[in-house]
């Protein structure tokens, strides 16, 4: 990178030398100009009163130059200034300011000497401007006005020449013409391209001959061979140098790689390496299947080596075809159609490969395509046997005895051997075994009879089996019409009734029988006719519905096959009421019961309001016996809810023996326990001793004194008051019988008003009775 070093300290000495030459004439030039500005300056400060005109400036210098990347031991001078006032007598200052002042440019304040203190570099900053004043040492105040000056840094060669964008790659197609550009590198160099040399470029190649050239101004890469070939060489590390000073010596360089690729073009034919392919094909390949593969080899990359291939000629073109597999860039010979080896043993095929891309640049270099020979050898299989049709038909008639002859299949073995065959039915196809086959003659036969209204057509399958070798076999389908025959009588095709106004016309009415010619026979008038039909006429002007309504005709039904058939089938007639247009009304009875005139909207009115009477009816009676339970449920045996009518009033009072008073005890109240039926008892009370009379006690008082105070304390007594019902009402009573029932009727002129000092319990009846005989008293 440092070349030309010695040349350089030569040039930097030569500068000095220079420097110091224009420094030793520039003090005369001031100390003449000094001179002259001094003389004005005394002629102006002479002359008191005059008008005073501005002063040139006294100092005068060019623009310094320092030579960069100076490296000696002392400080570099860059020039020297001076002032047309400054006597010499040190009263005079110079100051200096600007860019780098005090750190890299210093100034001698009493000489005005300018020193560079620090190395500099052109490439970091070209120049500098800096400012210059003189000014009086003991006041400060300037002796001049201010003055800028430049120093500019001279470049030297210091810099070599850099690729930026390095290392760099490129791609050109392979066989490309002598000088075909590849690429453009651009160097650059940091030193002043205006001054001298230093950055003036120039391209040369040190790696990369004889393939490739540089231009030694632009640095465009050319090629320099022709016919360069991929398949050859596809890769080419060329290295660039650029190098300043215009290329002489001493000159700084720098160099940069390049990184070439041939692209590839269609500049090769594909190329079988045999001439010969051999393969070989078993007979029970079936279509569709490979026999071999072939490729022709092409160096060439992308759509440029794509292959297609093809037979132009042999004796298998039909029965083979060959397809490209674009992954393999293979030739797939597959079977066309199945082979038999007993019929042809061997095939020959010629296939061509040729490109499908081919580059018109190069069609001269052709032809882009090979051919090789193909020979198919077809190898022995063993075959199952082979039937003589692809499928058979047969008819056997129906009823035919078992035993009978259906047909007969017959298969061989296609192979060199020609091993025996057997026959056989397979099961799945003649599930119920209608049929069997003779194991080596291949003849069908029934096994029983056959019904062609039940299964007019009967689909089996025959198996042949090699007997011998590996049991191959092979199955035929075999399809037997069962025919026809005479066993069915001829019948009606429909039982539908035939339905006959009861004023008919005198016509007839259709029927249909079976599918054969059939004559009928019938008391009946009949018309017969050729598609199986025959006509019924009616004889009779009118029929009467309520003497008979339905009528079962007996018809006798021949065919004409052989052996003929008959049968006797019931024709039903029914009687319907019509309209005048024949129309039918109706073909029921029970419309004629009814009274004439009415219609069948007025029949449906009536019946309508029947069963909303009905309704209303039933829902009246329902109402009626409609009826609230009482809450307390009392048992049958609870003789005080019942009535008991006897014909014996009894002896009153004292009549003790007439009934039982214990039949006035509840025998669930016994034991303290009433049931109800709002809720339900969750506590049983027992008998409370002592409190109740004995069957023979007659003092009724305190009975009912004991049971109301059983109901006091009974807790699941009901919370209200009821009438209890005694039968008999105690002993020396003066009211008498109270369970007369003729009393209340009676005219009695009993007084009732004892009744009001039998305490509250009475006074229900004090004021019944009471009330009523004083109300009669008042009338």
């Amino acid at each position: 990178m440092w070349e030309g070093l010695g040349l350089q300290v030569f040039l930097m000495c030569l500068g000095a030398v220079l420097c110091s030459a224009v420094a030793a004439s520039a003090p005369l030039e001031h100390s003449h100009r000094r001179r002259l500005s001094l003389h004005r300056h005394r002629e102006r400060t002479g002359k008191e009163g005059q008008v005073l005109h501005r002063s040139k400036r006294g100092w005068v210098w060019n623009q310094f130059f320092v030579i960069e990347e100076y490296t000696g031991p002392d400080p570099v001078l860059v020039g020297r200034l001076h002032s047309d006032v400054d006597a010499g007598d040190g009263n005079c200052k110079y100051i200096l300011s600007g860019e780098g002042a005090g750190t890299i440019f210093v100034i001698d304040d009493k000489t005005g000497n300018i020193h560079a203190t620090k190395t500099l570099d052109r490439e970091e900053q070209a120049q500098y401007t800096l400012t210059a004043q003189a000014v009086d040492r003991a006041t400060n105040k300037p002796l001049e006005p201010p003055s800028e000056f430049i120093v500019k840094v001279q470049d030297i060669n210091d810099n070599p020449p850099e690729f930026l964008h390095g290392p760099y790659y490129a791609r050109v197609p392979e066989m490309s013409n002598v000088g075909t550009s590849v690429m453009q590198v651009t160097a650059t160099d940091a030193d002043d391209p205006t001054y001298g040399n230093s950055a003036r470029l120039v391209y040369s190649i040190l790696q990369g001959q004889p393939y490739f050239s540089v231009e030694p101004q632009t640095g465009i890469i050319r090629t320099a061979l022709p016919n360069m070939d991929r398949e050859a060489r596809q890769e080419y590390d060329v290295v660039i140098q650029a190098k300043d000073m215009g290329g002489h010596m001493g000159g700084l360089s720098g160099t940069t790689e390049v990184k070439i690729t041939l692209t590839d073009v269609n500049d090769n034919p594909p190329k079988f390496p045999q001439s010969v392919y051999s393969m070989s094909v078993s007979e029970d390949k079936v279509s569709g299947e490979e026999v071999g593969r072939l490729k022709a080899k092409d160096p060439d990359l992308g759509e440029n080596g794509l292959v297609s291939y093809r037979f132009i000629e042999g004796d298998g073109m039909t029965v083979f075809e060959i397809t490209t597999d674009t992954d393999t860039r293979e030739g797939v010979i597959k079977l066309r159609k199945p082979v038999d080896f007993e019929t042809k043993r061997a095939y020959t095929l010629r296939v061509e490969a040729s490109n499908t891309h081919v580059d018109p640049r190069f069609i001269a270099w052709g032809p882009y395509k090979d051919t090789a020979t193909v020979k198919v050898m077809v190898e022995d299989a063993d075959e199952p046997p082979a039937f003589l049709a692809t499928s058979y038909s047969f008819e056997v008639e129906e009823n035919a005895h078992d035993g009978t002859v259906v047909g007969r299949v017959h298969a061989k073995d296609t192979d060199v051997a020609n091993n025996p065959v057997r026959y056989m039915i397979p099961r799945y196809t003649d599930v119920e075994q209608f049929f069997s086959v003779g194991p080596e003659d291949g003849i069908i036969k029934t096994t029983r009879p056959l019904d062609r209204e039940t299964l007019p057509w009967h689909n089996i399958s025959v198996s042949a089996t090699e007997i011998g070798g590996h049991h191959q076999d092979t199955k035929v389908r075999v399809n037997i019409k069962v025919k026809d025959m005479n066993d069915n009588a001829p019948e009606f095709a429909t039982q539908n009734e035939i339905l006959v106004c009861r004023r008919p016309p005198l016509r007839g009415a259709n029927f249909e029988g079976p599918s054969l010619l059939c004559t009928y026979s019938t008391s009946a008038p009949l018309l017969f006719t050729t598609d199986s039909t025959a006509s019924i006429y009616v004889t009779r002007r009118g029929f009467s519905r309520m003497t008979q309504d339905v009528y079962f005709l007996p018809i006798e039904i021949n065919d004409n096959g052989i052996p003929p058939m008959s049968s006797t089938n019931t024709l039903t007639i029914r009687v319907c009421s019509c309209d005048s247009k024949d129309t039918i009304l109706s073909c029921n009875v029970e419309p004629y019961i009814l009274p004439a005139g009415l219609s069948t909207g007025a029949l449906i009115a009536i019946l309508a309001c029947i069963v909303i009477l009905l309704a209303i009816v039933v829902l009246f009676v329902a109402l009626r016996r409609q009826k609230k339970e009482p809450l307390i449920v009392f048992e049958e045996e609870d003789i005080r809810e019942n009535i008991i009518t006897y014909d014996d009033e009894g002896g009153g009072e004292e009549d003790t023996e007439a009934f039982d008073i214990a039949t006035l005890q509840n025998p669930d109240g016994a034991n303290g326990f009433l049931p109800r039926k709002d809720i339900k008892p969750e506590l049983q009370y027992p008998m409370r001793p002592g409190g109740h009379p004995v069957a023979n006690t007659v003092d009724v008082d305190d009975f009912i004194k004991t049971r109301i105070n059983d109901a006091d304390s009974d807790p699941t007594a009901p919370p209200y008051d009821s009438i209890q019902i005694y039968g008999y009402e105690g002993r020396g009573s003066i009211a008498g019988s109270l369970s007369s029932l003729e009393s209340v009727t009676t005219d009695s002129d009993l007084d009732y008003d004892y009744l009001q000092s039998w305490g509250p319990r009475f006074k229900k009846l004090a004021d019944l009775y009471g009330t009523k005989d004083s109300a009669d008293d008042n009338s």
